[in-house]
């Protein structure tokens, strides 16, 4: 039995770890992101525009923003295009990511979400919180929701970056996790059956370097940005 046919997702980090910082999760998130210069809602906005410029303006089938957490992402992604789902284990999340994002639907288990029927599914820091032996398995079971043509989108942190490696160490609700070098995240998803896989790297400059933050499309090859974007597609 696949985990996406069970009544939870084994394969991500325990819900109970998620529901203890549901409430605390974006203040702890702020504090961890100090050394950056930069909020939380940044980061989610950055990955909104990278979201768009992937899919396009004009882009209308439904969107899943997979391991959607409080729903930060969801709510920006529900201003981007008309029809968006979210999925998290924790109960706790989902419910105050209802409050966030109230045009949205949402799902704590992963059978009630829907095969064959997204155009785009969205993982934004979602892989490094499962084991390094369950990924294979677990974006087997996250592609089917996928319909033919879609774009599974994945947002990782890269550990490349010695700044991401610092705010990762000292985030409460990272503790444990393992990151993931970009190679990995490509293979990850080739392994899936996905075609086409592309990987951008993004996020270079921190606050105070903000001035050169125009130059960052030209800079999506360089190994260095804070985070890895790679997508694919379902055939």
């Amino acid at each position: 039995m696949r985990w996406a046919d069970r009544g939870a997702d084994p394969r991500m980090r325990a819900e109970g770890d998620f529901d203890r910082y549901a409430r605390s999760y974006e203040a702890i998130h702020a504090r961890n992101l100090e050394p950056g210069g930069e909020p939380p809602a940044y980061y989610a906005a950055y990955k909104q525009r990278e979201i768009e410029r992937i899919l396009g303006e004009d882009f209308s089938l439904p969107v899943l923003d997979f391991g959607c957490g409080v729903g930060v992402l969801t709510a920006l992604l529900s201003a981007s295009f008309p029809t968006v789902h979210g999925y998290d284990p924790s109960a706790e999340s989902v419910r105050l990511a209802k409050e966030r994002a109230k045009s949205a639907q949402f799902f704590d288990r992963p059978a009630a979400m829907p095969q064959d029927h997204y155009g785009a599914v969205i993982l934004a820091n979602v892989l490094h919180h499962v084991d390094s032996g369950d990924r294979p398995e677990f974006l087997r079971g996250v592609t089917p929701l996928l319909r033919a043509g879609g774009t599974l989108i994945v947002f990782e942190h890269n550990p490349l970056n010695p700044l991401t490696r610092r705010v990762v160490s000292a985030c409460p609700f990272d503790d444990g996790a393992h990151l993931l070098r970009p190679r990995e995240v490509v293979g990850l998803l080739r392994g899936a059956g996905l075609s086409r896989v592309t990987r951008d790297f993004v996020v270079f400059f921190p606050r105070a370097l903000r001035m050169a933050r125009p130059l960052e499309p030209l800079l999506r090859w360089l190994p260095l940005g804070a985070q890895v974007c790679v997508r694919g597609v379902r055939d």
